[in-house]
């Protein structure tokens, strides 16, 4: 389980999150919607200190870390157990699909390096990639590019999946072949926490929606129960929004 307690995150003197606690179970999907520049993407980043909590506590599984008290042995535990999706790929421009992928399996657990790539290569199969292991990224759509980022979060077997945005910077021809392999994903029971404005995918995908606002959970509930019947106003004015 994941469990998130009295999350804080400040720059300068905007406060980004606000005290947010959240927990996760085992295998669950949980969506995050709410405005830009309200506090997602700053969530994902705090759970594994690519942006520094100001305070709170996380715990993943058996690993558990205090903002205020983190160690660099912690932190370095915190990320083993847990796997980022960017919005951008984050794909390493000199190494190939391949060796994007079995990087972290080499440097991070240690695999033998063969072992690592039979791996990768095994993920690029599951991902439709098999004929793109000697491609570089360059040569890559950014669909390719993407379903890469998320073979690479698949590969090494991370307790929790984090997913920031990961179409927002996809031409619309792309956006469908990388949530396919989300669901693809989803449907192995892992554990998932996606940042998306893609309100249909949210619906179809998450066993809970939650809506942010002002760095703050606003309100949670399963997705058709949040769609259909919102009961923040803030919510409902949100939904009005993007629904047209």
């Amino acid at each position: 389980m994941i469990r998130i307690e009295g999350l804080t995150k400040r720059f300068g003197d905007t406060t980004v999150l606000d005290g947010i606690d959240l927990d996760i179970q085992d295998g669950e999907r949980v969506v995050i919607i709410g405005p830009s520049g309200t506090g997602k993407s700053t969530l994902l980043r705090c759970l594994n200190f690519l942006d520094t909590p100001d305070a709170g506590r996380i715990t993943v599984g058996g690993i558990s870390v205090d903002a205020k008290t983190a160690r660099r042995d912690q932190i370095l535990s915190l990320r083993r157990a847990t796997a980022f999706v960017f919005q951008n790929y984050g794909l390493f421009a000199n190494r190939t699909a391949l060796e994007n992928i079995s990087e972290a399996l080499i440097t991070v657990q240690k695999r033998p390096r063969e072992e690592a790539f039979d791996r990768a290569r095994a993920i690029l199969a599951e991902t439709g990639l098999a004929d793109k292991a000697d491609s570089y990224p360059a040569a890559l759509s950014g669909g390719q590019q993407q379903r890469v980022g998320i073979g690479r979060a698949m590969a090494i077997g991370a307790e929790l999946m984090l997913f920031d945005e990961p179409t927002s910077a996809l031409d619309p021809e792309w956006v469908g072949e990388v949530l396919d392999l989300m669901r693809s994903v989803a449907e192995q029971r892992q554990t998932m926490l996606i940042v998306t404005h893609e309100m249909r995918f949210a619906r179809e995908i998450a066993d809970r929606v939650i809506f942010m606002e002002g760095g703050r959970i606003v309100e949670q509930a399963p997705p058709d129960q949040l769609f259909d019947a919102p009961k923040d106003p803030r919510l409902q004015q949100f939904l009005r929004r993007v629904s047209g």
